[in-house]
């Protein structure tokens, strides 16, 4: 079952993609029209996506994604909208979403921006794909990573020594009393650190900068 927090300060819009989305039997929608509730929400309750209209009175789908993201910065978020996200493209990523969806939109092409943000695949439109410019990418050598340089806290070390285990992101989560999404996102972040794509790699290069010691279980 996928949880969905959808906010639109129009509530008619709010209730017919519910009825739209909830077509789907993984479905289960929440519908909200003020941006307040949403907050409050969030706080006391965990969602799969959040899909937030970006044009709202007294709190924006902008600045909702950033109270949103200091409470819970592994949510997915979708900016659903029918305006033009052009002049918001870069703030909204640097916010944290994870993709933008039009209202018109056809309930397949809505349905298949929800499954892609569960995988953390990004949905972005084609003509602002074509914009993006990544000329601030530098590589660093994996040999070049110390322990010193790869910044690992003390959870991410729990949970990086869980891995090493063989313990699954379930197990992990009910052992260190956290959300399975929390254990994905740690996860993410340790790979990212660790200049990895997979868990067995992720132990490898702990091992070899010695986050690890040798003889943890694979």
């Amino acid at each position: 079952m996928i949880k969905i927090l959808l906010v639109d300060d129009h509530p008619s819009v709010g209730e017919g993609t519910k009825l739209l989305l909830e077509q789907d039997p993984d479905m289960r929608v929440t519908s909200l029209s003020l941006p307040i509730e949403a907050l409050e929400k969030v706080q006391n309750e965990e969602f799969d996506i959040l899909l937030f209209d970006l044009n709202m009175p007294g709190i924006s789908g902008l600045e909702l994604t950033k109270r949103v993201m200091g409470v819970r910065p592994d949510s997915r978020v979708l900016i659903y909208t029918g305006y033009d996200i052009s002049p918001h493209f870069n703030v909204l990523i640097d916010s944290g979403v994870s993709g933008f969806v039009s209202k018109t939109a056809s309930r397949e092409q809505l349905l298949t921006a929800i499954r892609c943000a569960m995988r953390d695949e990004a949905i972005v439109p084609v003509h602002l794909l074509r914009q993006l410019r990544r000329s601030d990418i530098r590589v660093t050598p994996r040999e070049d990573k110390t322990m010193e340089t790869v910044s690992i806290n003390e959870r991410e070390q729990e949970i990086l020594q869980e891995v090493a285990g063989g313990s699954s992101n379930k197990d992990i989560a009910a052992k260190l009393l956290m959300s399975q999404r929390t254990v994905e996102y740690s996860l993410t972040r340790v790979f990212e650190k660790l200049g990895v794509r997979s868990r067995s790699e992720a132990i490898a290069e702990a091992r070899r900068i010695g986050l690890l010691s040798e003889n943890s279980i694979l």
